[in-house]
């Protein structure tokens, strides 16, 4: 577990601030205003990431192109449509630690997900089960118990993983033991980078060695650990990895999510996949054949040419991440998160509990807090202060320190108000 010296009071919050490396990046996002016009305490980027002020200008130069070129704007305008959405490769692989070749940004979260069960989910009938947490987001559940029905098969092919009782979070060995355990009858293991209730971040690594070791295809849903947390996926060699670009990613609500399809697949051509003509090989794309070859790498799972004024906000955000780096923000976040958790800990914890886990190696910088005494409109009064976080029932109330815009200082007040209300 990280402990670091801090110290209650506002003038340490201002100190660290003032001697922060990141501070500077702050200024690049619009920070939301109560009515007053005083700036929120925003601590739900873990929901919808806040805008870039540079996300307008960008999303103008192509409305500006649409209207000067019309159609010629896919190869003529400033930044051509036809390979826009390469723009944004080199930044995404680096950020999920994964070959240019690996990664697409492309459709959505779910959308990508279905696409990528489509062809790594491959049930026999010794090999149909799919192993899930009983806490994963709803939208996973649903999709997962879809593809399970429309394989053929039931409910009980899908392998719930919970909690022990009166816990809050998975343990490690619980996790790989049910793997070594249902291994053999399972066909695809595909669980969260970070639990979006508990903000848990699971061990990648080793569930993708467990996985393997069985012969189990391994995927994983990254919405609250890409931008969050480190990732190194070609190194640890899950089949699969998709995730949204609007928490942490600051890409605008319902940006275009993004995917992950290890190399050892780059030239897999008998995988059965949903095709489209954007994942056709690019050379031979304007023939209009009948027949589809897929490109290479992750692109080949493309289905349709990009939705240029989506992907511009997130070029916006994309950029400030490569120039901040993701091993000095998550530095800044494993203090910002352990300074929350400290200064909530100073104050009586009797009507409230954190089931995030304590170990910083084992979250990001969300902190999910219990309140079994209250109910939303604690999250409401707080709103009505400025301060912005949210509320998952039955009694757990979700703030995350993002390090590109969150301050100390933020901390430092939340923690203020919090402690006051209840």
């Amino acid at each position: 577990m990280t402990t670091l010296p801090f110290e209650n009071g506002l003038r340490f919050a201002q100190t660290m601030d003032a001697a922060d490396p990141l501070a500077q990046f702050r200024q690049r996002f619009h920070i939301p205003r109560t009515k007053g016009g005083k700036e929120c305490i925003y601590l739900c980027g873990h929901s919808l990431g806040l805008q870039p002020k540079t996300a307008q200008s960008y999303l103008e130069q192509e409305l500006q192109d649409w209207a000067q070129l019309g159609v010629e704007g896919h190869f003529h305008a400033r930044h051509p449509w036809m390979p826009y959405h390469r723009l944004l490769t080199e930044q995404t692989a680096a950020l999920v630690g994964a070959l240019p070749t690996e990664v697409v940004v492309m459709n959505s979260l779910t959308v990508n997900l279905h696409l990528m069960m489509a062809s790594f989910y491959r049930p026999t009938q010794d090999r149909h089960k799919i192993l899930i947490e009983r806490g994963a987001f709803p939208s996973d559940q649903y999709a997962v118990k879809s593809q399970v029905r429309f394989h053929g098969f039931s409910q009980d092919s899908v392998i719930e993983l919970a909690p022990r009782e009166g816990e809050s979070c998975l343990r490690d060995e619980d996790v790989e033991s049910l793997i070594e355990r249902e291994g053999a009858a399972t066909a695809l293991i595909l669980l969260g980078g970070v639990n979006y209730v508990t903000g848990q971040m699971f061990d990648m690594e080793a569930i993708t060695k467990a996985g393997r070791r069985k012969g189990c295809v391994v995927g994983f849903d990254l919405a609250h650990a890409a931008g969050n947390v480190p990732l190194r996926l070609h190194d640890w060699g899950p089949d699969f990895a998709v995730w949204c670009s609007y928490k942490y990613l600051n890409g605008g609500p319902g940006c275009v999510g993004g995917c992950f399809v290890h190399e050892r697949h780059a030239q897999a051509w008998d995988v059965p996949r949903f095709a489209g003509w954007w994942g056709h090989d690019e050379k031979s794309r304007f023939q209009m054949g009948p027949e589809f070859r897929p490109m290479p790498g992750a692109e080949g799972w493309q289905l349709s040419n990009p939705p240029i004024l989506a992907l511009a906000p997130l070029r916006a955000s994309m950029e400030i991440f490569a120039e901040a780096g993701m091993e000095r923000l998550r530095a800044k976040s494993i203090s910002l998160t352990s300074y929350m958790e400290f200064l909530l800990l100073q104050h009586d914890s009797q009507n409230f509990s954190i089931i995030t886990p304590r170990d910083s190696e084992d979250r990001g910088a969300q902190l999910s807090i219990r309140l079994p005494r209250y109910r939303r409109d604690l999250c409401d009064r707080l709103a009505a202060q400025g301060v912005i976080g949210d509320w998952r029932e039955p009694d757990t109330f979700r703030v995350a320190a993002v390090p590109l815009y969150n301050s100390y200082l933020d901390v430092y007040e939340f923690a203020t108000r919090f402690s006051a209300l209840r």
